[in-house]
């Protein structure tokens, strides 16, 4: 467990959770701490496979983080201090270029994704730019420089993404794997802390809307998407917004669990299943009325796959073989996750929708798979 440094910074107060009565999803509660022995991990593989694939979210408990030594509530200080504590000027300067080279390393400034929010592709003059902030780091953070504020503790973001890797996403990767009846390290092999890939830590702010902003987008956020990697790991916040399509195809409201993890499939981890770990759709939307005009600061690590992987079923699975293998795509077309990575995050909140044959969806192809968006 990577050790406490003793370098002081500005702590930042969460606001309390919500007393809204909301439509929560029921979402199980995996507890990882409990993965030590073979006979365990199987027990825990059959409840993560039952909960990628039929709700595509679960909760993580006892990661490893405790509250009592305040690693969560540290990394989220220094969260903080990407956004409150750098000046426009300087964020300007570690900007990332998703759209040129397909990375979100650096910041992603507020208002970049210009099509997000549209009422209707009729009237996407009246859109509402995005107030969304976030700054992305490579798990090695070396890769690029870092703004002042966060430099004194850069290395604790390090210590954080290895631990993210190696104990969360590794351990998650495994019961995956044997939820699939293959070899425990199948995943694991291809998510390698030291390959080429776009593996990284995310600090992301939502900034609060005005009233005529909220009115044009129905208060919708963040629309339903996927994401595109193989596993997010979103370290559960206060501020309530998230929400999950549930498979009777309503929003659900995902519950905030103090010191809880979120976990959730990508694209990535339903093309190498087959189609059995299923791909998320979840949103964000305007906090409930008591919430009404907080900002939303997350801690995420979103995991993808090395980036020569290919996306391709593993076919070998005696699950896969018993169940079917649902294709997106020929085999002979599948993308490499750097390909894929970066013609989604080239693509996202650039590209005007078309609407799609489903009600409020909207869709783009890339890279000859279809891609949702849901208003």
């Amino acid at each position: 467990m990577p050790a406490l440094t003793t370098h002081e910074l500005p702590r930042y107060v969460p606001p309390c959770p919500t007393n809204a009565d909301l439509d929560y999803a029921d979402l199980p509660i995996i507890d990882i701490s409990k993965s030590s022995t073979p006979d365990a991990r199987a027990e825990l593989a059959r409840q993560v496979r039952d909960a990628m694939a039929i709700h595509g979210f679960f909760y993580v408990i006892n990661h490893g983080y405790t509250p009592a030594q305040r690693q969560t509530a540290r990394m989220v200080d220094i969260a903080d201090l990407a956004f409150a504590h750098v000046t426009p000027e300087e964020k300007k300067t570690h900007a990332g270029t998703p759209k040129l080279g397909g990375s979100y390393q650096g910041y992603k400034l507020r208002n970049y994704w210009v099509v997000i929010f549209v009422v209707s592709q009729a009237h996407i003059d009246g859109g509402v730019q995005d107030q969304i902030e976030h700054y992305n780091i490579h798990r090695d953070v070396t890769k690029r420089a870092h703004p002042k504020a966060l430099q004194p503790y850069i290395h604790e973001v390090a210590a954080f993404a290895k631990h993210n890797h190696l104990n969360v996403l590794h351990s998650i990767l495994r019961l995956l794997a044997l939820g699939l009846e293959l070899p425990e390290d199948t995943l694991v092999n291809c998510h390698g802390f030291s390959s080429v890939g776009e593996t990284y830590v995310r600090f992301m702010k939502y900034y609060s809307r005005s009233e005529d902003e909220e009115t044009k987008t129905k208060n919708v956020w963040l629309k339903g998407h996927t994401d595109f990697g193989t596993v997010t790991i979103l370290y559960s916040q206060p501020v309530s917004g998230l929400q999950v399509f549930a498979p009777d195809g309503t929003w659900k409201w995902v519950k905030h669990i103090e010191n809880a993890l979120i976990i959730n499939a990508g694209d990535a981890l339903e093309f190498l299943s087959g189609g059995f770990y299923r791909a998320t759709i979840h949103r964000v939307i305007q906090p409930p009325a008591d919430q009404r005009n907080l900002n939303r600061l997350g801690v995420f690590y979103f995991g993808l796959s090395d980036d020569d992987t290919k996306l391709v079923p593993y076919a070998d699975s005696p699950v896969l073989k018993r169940v079917g293998i649902r294709k997106r795509f020929e085999d002979q077309d599948a993308p490499t996750m750097e390909i894929w990575r970066k013609s989604r995050t080239s693509a996202y909140g650039q590209t005007q929708l078309k609407p799609g044959a489903e009600k409020g969806v909207e869709e783009e192809m890339i890279n000859g798979v279809l891609v949702k968006h849901y208003n």
